[in-house]
């Protein structure tokens, strides 16, 4: 999933003649604290509610007066994870695109980014969910997707995290079937460390709450 397919459709770019305060207004409507301002297609930066706090002149327009403004953008072909690694890196509520030629489209709402990553990861796909812990030599995802595989099953995602301080891997397999037993037999059998299983609905959605949670607070908003 690439940028140009995440940009909001209803959130508008401010001009250097609009005040602070039309900024601030539009910042509580859309619940965001950031905003870009655009000369024709021209992308000028961003300004945040904090910098026209510091002016102490919101009825003025943002034009009058000299913005030291954050300029992050991301293009049309990034695909969505760099868009979420910009976004968590300076913890922006908006994440402006432009084209190839550095021209403005749009931007990109940290809801629009959350909505369209579950998509990514099959949130909505039906299937159950393993957490498993492994070194970081033991982790094979050959291996892995033979034994899903080998049990008339398939992976829908697989992500892999692991801490700066451990050789550790934790790995989260979405797969497509509710009834995991049979998959948790072969993998036990195989020595893999299993530390959650989810297939049911509601623990499904407790989790993912859980995780959608996670992810907002690396987002840091």
């Amino acid at each position: 999933m690439l940028a140009k397919d995440l940009m909001s459709e209803i959130i508008p770019a401010l001009r250097t003649s609009d005040t602070g305060l039309t900024a601030l207004n539009l910042m509580e409507l859309f619940r965001i604290s950031h905003l870009p301002i655009v000369n024709h297609q021209e992308f000028l930066g961003l300004i945040s509610d904090t910098d026209i706090y510091d002016m102490n002149m919101a009825e003025e327009p943002i034009g009058n007066h000299r913005l030291s403004l954050l300029s992050p953008y991301v293009t049309e072909n990034q695909h969505i994870f760099e868009v979420i690694d910009v976004a968590s890196k300076l913890k922006l509520s908006v994440i402006p695109v432009l084209d190839d030629k550095k021209n403005y489209m749009g931007l990109i709402t940290l809801i629009n980014l959350t909505q369209n990553f579950a998509k990514t990861i099959a949130v909505d796909n039906p299937g159950g969910l393993l957490i498993m812990e492994m070194s970081v030599n033991d982790y094979s995802l050959s291996e892995i997707a033979q034994i899903v595989e080998g049990n008339d099953a398939k992976i829908l995602s697989l992500y892999v995290s692991s801490s700066h301080d451990s050789t550790k891997l934790h790995i989260i397999i979405k797969i497509n079937k509710t009834d995991l037993s049979p998959i948790i037999q072969t993998f036990l059998r195989y020595n893999y460390t299993i530390n959650g299983i989810f297939s049911k609905d509601n623990q499904m959605d407790d989790f993912l709450d859980d995780r959608f949670d996670s992810f907002m607070r690396y987002l840091n908003v």
